[in-house]
């Protein structure tokens, strides 16, 4: 069984080659008695700026492994490997029907999941293949031509397709691994297994999604683009079959159900249908670009690096007066700030990085909290309708062209106009007061927070930033109400998925809750 050694540090300038030196050094051993190694967490500590480390989380096999450890097991650092075993898959009864809506993270994992049982799925998505989608979105950045089916939000990959392709998450879940593998499996690249902040790229990840598609195609699944789900079929409180584009009905045992959070018209049908929902809080706010430089120099101490990756910085502060949180979101290291839109006359901000991210520019969502408490009416869509006031504003404000408000952010704080913007935003920025686009608790909990985050990583609060209005996409603003069994608590055999669902944000936790499900469909199905 492997030896895992944690802590293990590296100066800027020196190769990951030296760790096997260094473990040696570390033991009193000869280097040639390791007979293997490999790299398995690799992160960075900037607390003692410029002296950037590496820090290495390092496995490694020797001939006489229990002697070793009889000498040197009371290190804090040092343990044996605990070797992850492959799950068995039983196999699912032949005959079952099984339909997933939406091509996301928890979409695709489900369907890659349910493949492991031997089961291949339906999978519907409202908008169309990648190759086409990014055709659409390309025409709506450069010429302002918006399709409500294809766009960000809408189409095969989700809308993390459109996004930095973070892979970090606050879930602890025995799958993360098996999604890391996946993905690589898929043409990610093999450092996210073990870097402690991985991301892949939009870039790279529109790779991903279509080798993910094919490996299900010749597994037997069935991918149909441009079909939306509009309606339920019930036999009493079980699911019995999906309506598809008004006119088409399809039979289905069980429907995983990931539509994004921003299908607001699925959110409409399942009301309708009495499907329970529930409000759910978000946030709200702006996008705020600065030189990718400058956060380079606060967070490292230096411009630029090779062996350093593009800065990027996780802040938050706590309104003690009002309990509201103003914190960062959706960061993204040399990327460009893109529009987010999937309905006409709104503008929603969005954040973008290729893989290299390199981009001179870094920019991050700075929202603010909100509630039951903010939103008009006790309708479970109120949070949509509050969404939808603020992207109109902006939408009016930015010249009713997709153009987006934006604002110097020194002007922002203290209330001026801006002579002058400018952003990587596309199709283009308008210089607005963004007080005027964004609710008035919003603009001085944003005004306090920045001064905060000022304190905390000197330089933020600049005139080189620029700030871009509005993000309110953070997450859905509505949780589709399940049970323990993972299925809806009105409909049995629907079972909400993801983030669009209201249990999950980001590309990993949807892609582990995709999996949940799927398994949990496979233990319902295997005792009928």
């Amino acid at each position: 069984m492997p030896l895992l050694l944690r802590n293990l540090t590296l100066s800027l300038g020196e190769s990951d080659e030296l760790l096997p030196d260094r473990i040696a050094a570390k033991f009193s051993l000869r280097r040639a008695e390791l007979l293997s190694w490999v790299v398995v967490r690799k992160g960075i500590d900037a607390r003692k700026k410029p002296r950037i480390k590496f820090v290495y989380t390092v496995l490694f096999s020797l001939a006489d492994e229990t002697g070793f450890l009889a000498k040197h097991g009371h290190d804090p650092d040092l343990e044996l490997s605990e070797e992850r075993l492959r799950p068995i898959f039983p196999r699912l009864p032949a005959g079952k029907r099984i339909v997933i809506v939406g091509t996301g993270p928890a979409g695709l994992f489900a369907a890659l999941r349910l493949a492991e049982y031997g089961h291949a799925p339906t999978v519907l998505e409202r908008g169309r293949p990648l190759e086409e989608r990014v055709r659409d979105v390309q025409a709506f950045w450069s010429r302002g031509i918006l399709d409500p089916e294809s766009n960000v939000q809408f189409g095969e990959g989700g809308a993390g397709t459109f996004s930095d392709g973070k892979l970090t998450t606050r879930v602890r879940d025995a799958n993360i691994g098996y999604v890391l593998e996946k993905l690589v499996e898929f043409g990610a690249p093999e450092e996210i297994l073990c870097l402690a902040k991985p991301h892949i790229g939009t870039d790279r990840l529109r790779g991903v999604v279509n080798g993910i598609r094919r490996h299900l195609e010749g597994r037997g699944a069935v991918f149909r683009f441009r079909q939306k789900l509009t309606g339920l079929v019930a036999g009493g409180a079980r699911l019995a079959g999906v309506v598809i584009n008004d006119r088409h009905e399809e039979p289905c045992d069980a429907l995983v159900l990931a539509p994004g959070h921003s299908a607001r018209d699925t959110y409409e049908m399942l009301l309708q249908a009495g499907v329970m929902l529930e409000r759910k809080p978000f946030a709200v706010g702006v996008r705020v670009e600065h030189p990718q430089e400058l956060i380079n120099t606060i967070q490292y101490g230096l411009a630029s690096h090779p062996q350093l990756p593009p800065a990027d910085y996780g802040l938050a502060w706590n309104d003690p007066h009002t309990g509201r949180s103003v914190y960062s979101f959706c960061m993204c290291p040399g990327g460009v700030v893109v529009a987010g839109t999937s309905e006409p006359g709104g503008v929603v901000i969005n954040g973008m990085s290729r893989y290299l991210r390199n981009s001179p520019y870094a920019n991050s969502a700075l929202v603010v909290t909100v509630g039951a408490g903010d939103f008009a009416g006790d309708s479970p869509l109120a949070g949509v309708e509050f969404q939808r006031l603020y992207e109109r504003k902006a939408f009016d404000a930015g010249g009713g062209d997709y153009r987006a408000p934006a604002q110097n952010l020194m002007d922002f704080l203290d209330g001026k106009e801006s002579l002058a913007v400018s952003s990587t935003y596309r199709p283009g920025v308008r210089k607005t007061d963004l007080s005027l686009v964004l609710p008035a608790f919003a603009t001085a909990a944003l005004r306090d927070g920045i001064r905060c985050f000022d304190r905390k990583m000197r330089g933020f609060m600049t005139a080189e930033a620029t700030l871009i209005g509005v993000e309110t996409r953070t997450s859905a603003p509505v949780r589709i109400v399940r049970g323990e069994n993972l299925q809806s608590v009105s409909l049995a055999g629907l079972y909400p998925t993801g983030e669009g669902a209201g249990y999950a944000g980001g590309i990993m936790s949807a892609a582990l809750d995709g999996i949940r499900v799927a398994d949990a469909i496979v233990r319902q199905l295997m005792t009928q």
